[in-house]
Protein backbone atom coordinates (compact mmCIF):
# COMPACT_ATOMS: atom_id res chain seq x y z
CA UNK A 1 0.00 0.00 0.00
CA UNK A 2 1.10 3.57 -0.72
CA UNK A 3 -0.08 6.67 1.14
CA UNK A 4 -0.33 10.17 -0.31
CA UNK A 5 -1.00 13.29 1.75
CA UNK A 6 -2.90 15.68 -0.52
CA UNK A 7 -2.63 19.37 0.36
CA UNK A 8 -3.89 22.21 -1.79
CA UNK A 9 -4.51 25.95 -1.92
CA UNK A 10 -2.17 26.93 0.90
CA UNK A 11 -2.34 30.63 -0.06
CA UNK A 12 0.59 31.95 1.93
CA UNK A 13 -0.20 35.61 2.37
CA UNK A 14 -3.67 34.63 3.57
CA UNK A 15 -2.94 31.67 5.85
CA UNK A 16 -4.32 30.98 9.30
CA UNK A 17 -1.03 30.55 11.22
CA UNK A 18 -2.73 28.48 13.92
CA UNK A 19 -3.07 25.61 11.43
CA UNK A 20 0.53 25.33 10.29
CA UNK A 21 2.17 23.51 13.20
CA UNK A 22 -0.70 21.05 13.83
CA UNK A 23 -0.85 20.21 10.14
CA UNK A 24 2.91 19.70 9.90
CA UNK A 25 2.95 17.45 12.96
CA UNK A 26 0.02 15.37 11.70
CA UNK A 27 1.59 14.87 8.28
CA UNK A 28 4.72 13.53 9.95
CA UNK A 29 2.66 11.12 12.04
CA UNK A 30 0.89 9.85 8.93
CA UNK A 31 4.33 9.17 7.39
CA UNK A 32 3.20 9.32 3.75
CA UNK A 33 4.91 7.78 0.77
CA UNK A 34 4.81 11.27 -0.78
CA UNK A 35 3.30 14.67 -0.11
CA UNK A 36 1.26 16.12 -2.99
CA UNK A 37 0.55 19.86 -3.16
CA UNK A 38 -1.89 20.75 -5.94
CA UNK A 39 -1.25 24.44 -6.43
CA UNK A 40 -1.92 27.96 -5.17
CA UNK A 41 0.94 28.04 -2.71
CA UNK A 42 0.63 31.83 -2.51
CA UNK A 43 -2.05 34.48 -2.56
CA UNK A 44 -0.43 37.02 -4.89
CA UNK A 45 2.82 35.36 -6.05
CA UNK A 46 4.96 37.76 -3.99
CA UNK A 47 8.53 36.87 -3.09
CA UNK A 48 7.83 36.96 0.64
CA UNK A 49 4.85 34.64 0.19
CA UNK A 50 6.94 32.13 -1.75
CA UNK A 51 9.64 32.38 0.91
CA UNK A 52 7.08 31.57 3.61
CA UNK A 53 5.67 28.68 1.58
CA UNK A 54 9.14 27.27 0.93
CA UNK A 55 10.10 27.50 4.60
CA UNK A 56 6.97 25.60 5.64
CA UNK A 57 7.27 22.98 2.91
CA UNK A 58 10.81 22.34 4.10
CA UNK A 59 9.34 21.12 7.40
CA UNK A 60 7.28 18.41 5.65
CA UNK A 61 8.40 14.91 4.65
CA UNK A 62 9.96 14.15 1.29
CA UNK A 63 9.41 13.38 -1.53
CA UNK A 64 7.05 16.18 -2.52
CA UNK A 65 5.11 16.49 -5.77
CA UNK A 66 4.19 20.15 -6.15
CA UNK A 67 2.44 21.93 -9.03
CA UNK A 68 1.63 25.65 -9.37
CA UNK A 69 -1.80 27.23 -9.41
CA UNK A 70 -3.20 30.38 -10.97
CA UNK A 71 -2.44 32.37 -7.80
CA UNK A 72 1.25 31.52 -8.22
CA UNK A 73 1.38 33.79 -11.28
CA UNK A 74 1.62 37.54 -10.66
CA UNK A 75 -1.75 39.22 -11.08
CA UNK A 76 -1.05 42.96 -11.21
CA UNK A 77 2.54 43.09 -12.50
CA UNK A 78 1.87 42.83 -16.25
CA UNK A 79 5.51 42.29 -17.24
CA UNK A 80 6.03 39.56 -14.68
CA UNK A 81 2.67 37.96 -15.51
CA UNK A 82 3.30 37.60 -19.23
CA UNK A 83 7.10 37.51 -19.55
CA UNK A 84 8.11 35.77 -16.30
CA UNK A 85 4.87 34.11 -15.21
CA UNK A 86 6.34 31.44 -12.90
CA UNK A 87 9.80 32.90 -12.31
CA UNK A 88 9.33 33.29 -8.56
CA UNK A 89 7.67 29.89 -8.24
CA UNK A 90 10.65 28.28 -9.96
CA UNK A 91 13.11 30.29 -7.87
CA UNK A 92 11.62 29.51 -4.45
CA UNK A 93 9.62 26.29 -4.86
CA UNK A 94 10.93 24.17 -7.75
CA UNK A 95 11.99 24.68 -11.34
CA UNK A 96 10.40 21.35 -12.24
CA UNK A 97 6.89 22.14 -13.50
CA UNK A 98 6.21 18.48 -14.33
CA UNK A 99 7.46 16.60 -11.25
CA UNK A 100 7.35 12.81 -11.15
CA UNK A 101 7.48 10.23 -8.37
CA UNK A 102 7.67 6.56 -9.38
CA UNK A 103 8.26 3.46 -7.29
CA UNK A 104 7.28 -0.16 -7.84
CA UNK A 105 3.58 0.42 -7.00
CA UNK A 106 2.61 3.96 -8.03
CA UNK A 107 3.50 6.64 -10.56
CA UNK A 108 2.56 10.21 -9.59
CA UNK A 109 2.88 12.84 -12.33
CA UNK A 110 2.45 16.56 -11.69
CA UNK A 111 1.20 18.76 -14.55
CA UNK A 112 1.24 22.56 -14.62
CA UNK A 113 -2.18 23.92 -15.66
CA UNK A 114 -1.56 27.57 -14.64
CA UNK A 115 -1.53 30.02 -17.56
CA UNK A 116 -0.78 33.74 -17.73
CA UNK A 117 -3.40 34.49 -20.40
CA UNK A 118 -6.25 33.78 -18.01
CA UNK A 119 -6.71 35.07 -14.48
CA UNK A 120 -8.38 31.99 -13.01
CA UNK A 121 -8.82 29.20 -15.52
CA UNK A 122 -6.28 26.53 -16.43
CA UNK A 123 -5.29 24.41 -19.38
CA UNK A 124 -3.47 21.23 -20.27
CA UNK A 125 -1.87 21.11 -23.71
CA UNK A 126 -0.92 18.42 -26.21
CA UNK A 127 2.78 18.59 -25.34
CA UNK A 128 2.03 17.91 -21.69
CA UNK A 129 -0.26 15.01 -22.55
CA UNK A 130 2.42 13.60 -24.86
CA UNK A 131 4.91 13.76 -21.99
CA UNK A 132 2.45 11.89 -19.74
CA UNK A 133 2.08 9.24 -22.43
CA UNK A 134 5.85 8.91 -22.76
CA UNK A 135 6.31 8.54 -18.99
CA UNK A 136 3.50 6.05 -18.38
CA UNK A 137 3.64 3.91 -21.51
CA UNK A 138 6.60 1.81 -20.45
CA UNK A 139 5.49 1.15 -16.87
CA UNK A 140 4.18 -2.08 -15.43
CA UNK A 141 0.40 -2.13 -16.08
CA UNK A 142 -0.17 -3.19 -12.47
CA UNK A 143 1.10 0.14 -11.18
CA UNK A 144 -1.44 2.74 -10.04
CA UNK A 145 -1.19 5.85 -12.20
CA UNK A 146 -1.85 9.28 -10.68
CA UNK A 147 -2.02 12.70 -12.37
CA UNK A 148 -1.88 15.86 -10.24
CA UNK A 149 -3.07 19.27 -11.48
CA UNK A 150 -4.31 22.45 -9.87
CA UNK A 151 -7.38 22.80 -12.07
CA UNK A 152 -9.78 19.83 -11.91
CA UNK A 153 -10.86 17.36 -14.58
CA UNK A 154 -14.23 16.91 -12.89
CA UNK A 155 -16.35 18.96 -10.50
CA UNK A 156 -18.47 18.57 -7.38
CA UNK A 157 -22.17 19.12 -7.91
CA UNK A 158 -23.06 22.81 -8.14
CA UNK A 159 -19.66 23.98 -9.37
CA UNK A 160 -19.25 26.20 -12.43
CA UNK A 161 -18.28 24.48 -15.66
CA UNK A 162 -15.62 27.10 -16.34
CA UNK A 163 -13.62 25.70 -13.41
CA UNK A 164 -12.80 22.58 -15.43
CA UNK A 165 -9.30 22.46 -16.87
CA UNK A 166 -9.40 23.41 -20.53
CA UNK A 167 -8.89 20.58 -23.08
CA UNK A 168 -9.89 18.04 -20.46
CA UNK A 169 -11.65 15.86 -23.04
CA UNK A 170 -8.52 15.57 -25.16
CA UNK A 171 -6.50 14.53 -22.13
CA UNK A 172 -9.11 12.07 -20.87
CA UNK A 173 -9.03 10.14 -24.15
CA UNK A 174 -5.30 9.62 -23.66
CA UNK A 175 -5.72 8.83 -19.96
CA UNK A 176 -8.07 6.03 -20.93
CA UNK A 177 -5.44 4.51 -23.23
CA UNK A 178 -2.82 4.80 -20.47
CA UNK A 179 -5.05 3.48 -17.70
CA UNK A 180 -4.73 6.59 -15.50
CA UNK A 181 -6.42 5.67 -12.23
CA UNK A 182 -6.51 8.80 -10.09
CA UNK A 183 -6.81 12.52 -10.85
CA UNK A 184 -5.92 14.85 -7.96
CA UNK A 185 -6.66 18.59 -7.99
CA UNK A 186 -7.48 21.68 -5.96
CA UNK A 187 -8.60 25.19 -7.02
CA UNK A 188 -12.19 25.09 -5.75
CA UNK A 189 -11.54 25.10 -1.98
CA UNK A 190 -14.02 22.24 -1.78
CA UNK A 191 -13.48 18.57 -0.95
CA UNK A 192 -14.84 15.96 -3.32
CA UNK A 193 -14.26 12.38 -4.42
CA UNK A 194 -16.02 10.56 -7.22
CA UNK A 195 -15.45 9.17 -10.69
CA UNK A 196 -15.49 10.63 -14.20
CA UNK A 197 -18.19 8.35 -15.62
CA UNK A 198 -21.04 10.89 -15.69
CA UNK A 199 -19.07 13.67 -17.36
CA UNK A 200 -16.96 11.67 -19.81
CA UNK A 201 -18.82 8.98 -21.71
CA UNK A 202 -15.77 6.81 -22.34
CA UNK A 203 -16.51 3.14 -22.78
CA UNK A 204 -15.15 0.91 -20.00
CA UNK A 205 -13.21 3.73 -18.35
CA UNK A 206 -13.80 5.95 -15.32
CA UNK A 207 -10.96 7.49 -13.35
CA UNK A 208 -11.23 8.36 -9.69
CA UNK A 209 -11.22 12.12 -9.02
CA UNK A 210 -10.10 13.48 -5.64
CA UNK A 211 -10.48 17.18 -4.91
CA UNK A 212 -8.77 18.83 -1.92
CA UNK A 213 -10.10 21.84 -0.07
CA UNK A 214 -7.89 24.62 1.21
CA UNK A 215 -5.50 23.28 3.83
CA UNK A 216 -4.36 26.49 5.49
CA UNK A 217 -5.90 29.65 4.05
CA UNK A 218 -8.58 31.96 5.42
CA UNK A 219 -10.30 31.88 2.03
CA UNK A 220 -12.82 29.19 2.89
CA UNK A 221 -15.95 28.80 0.79
CA UNK A 222 -18.33 27.40 3.35
CA UNK A 223 -16.03 24.49 4.24
CA UNK A 224 -13.53 24.16 7.08
CA UNK A 225 -9.85 23.91 6.25
CA UNK A 226 -9.18 20.40 5.03
CA UNK A 227 -6.81 18.02 3.32
CA UNK A 228 -6.86 14.41 2.10
CA UNK A 229 -4.99 11.24 2.93
CA UNK A 230 -5.19 8.73 0.08
CA UNK A 231 -4.28 5.10 0.69
CA UNK A 232 -3.64 3.24 -2.55
CA UNK A 233 -3.72 -0.45 -3.32
CA UNK A 234 -3.94 -1.90 -6.81
CA UNK A 235 -7.68 -2.57 -6.70
CA UNK A 236 -8.70 -0.27 -3.83
CA UNK A 237 -8.27 3.37 -2.91
CA UNK A 238 -9.38 4.86 0.38
CA UNK A 239 -9.77 8.63 0.84
CA UNK A 240 -9.76 10.14 4.32
CA UNK A 241 -10.82 13.79 4.49
CA UNK A 242 -9.34 15.61 7.43
CA UNK A 243 -11.04 18.81 8.57
CA UNK A 244 -10.09 21.44 11.14
CA UNK A 245 -11.89 20.95 14.44
CA UNK A 246 -12.26 24.44 15.94
CA UNK A 247 -13.28 23.03 19.33
CA UNK A 248 -10.16 20.90 19.84
CA UNK A 249 -7.86 22.94 17.56
CA UNK A 250 -6.71 19.98 15.51
CA UNK A 251 -7.34 18.22 12.22
CA UNK A 252 -9.54 15.16 12.51
CA UNK A 253 -10.95 12.63 10.04
CA UNK A 254 -14.36 13.93 8.99
CA UNK A 255 -15.21 11.42 6.25
CA UNK A 256 -13.82 8.29 4.63
CA UNK A 257 -14.72 7.16 1.11
CA UNK A 258 -13.67 3.85 -0.39
CA UNK A 259 -13.39 2.98 -4.04
CA UNK A 260 -12.69 -0.22 -5.97
CA UNK A 261 -11.50 -0.85 -9.50
CA UNK A 262 -13.11 -3.25 -11.93
CA UNK A 263 -11.17 -3.26 -15.17
CA UNK A 264 -10.52 0.43 -15.81
CA UNK A 265 -13.57 1.70 -13.92
CA UNK A 266 -13.32 3.07 -10.37
CA UNK A 267 -16.54 3.14 -8.34
CA UNK A 268 -17.41 3.98 -4.76
CA UNK A 269 -18.14 1.00 -2.55
CA UNK A 270 -20.53 0.63 0.35
CA UNK A 271 -18.74 -0.17 3.63
CA UNK A 272 -20.01 -3.71 3.80
CA UNK A 273 -18.99 -4.61 0.27
CA UNK A 274 -15.56 -3.05 0.74
CA UNK A 275 -14.93 -4.86 3.99
CA UNK A 276 -15.99 -8.14 2.48
CA UNK A 277 -13.61 -7.63 -0.45
CA UNK A 278 -16.45 -7.81 -3.00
Amino acid sequence: MRTLVHLSDLHFGRVDPALLDPLRDLVHRIAPTAVVVSGDLTQRAKSEEFEQARAWLDTLPEPQIIVPGNHDISLYNVFRRFVLPLDRYKRYITDDLDPVYIDDEIAVLGVNTARSLTFKDGRVNKEQVAKIRETLSGLDPKMTRVVVTHHPFDLPQGSEERDLVDRAGMAMDVFKDLGVDLLMAGHLHLSHAGNTQARYKISEYAALVVQAGTATSTRGRGEVNSFNVIRIERERIEVDRYGWDTVHNQFQVMATEKFMRAGNVWTEQAEGLYAAGI
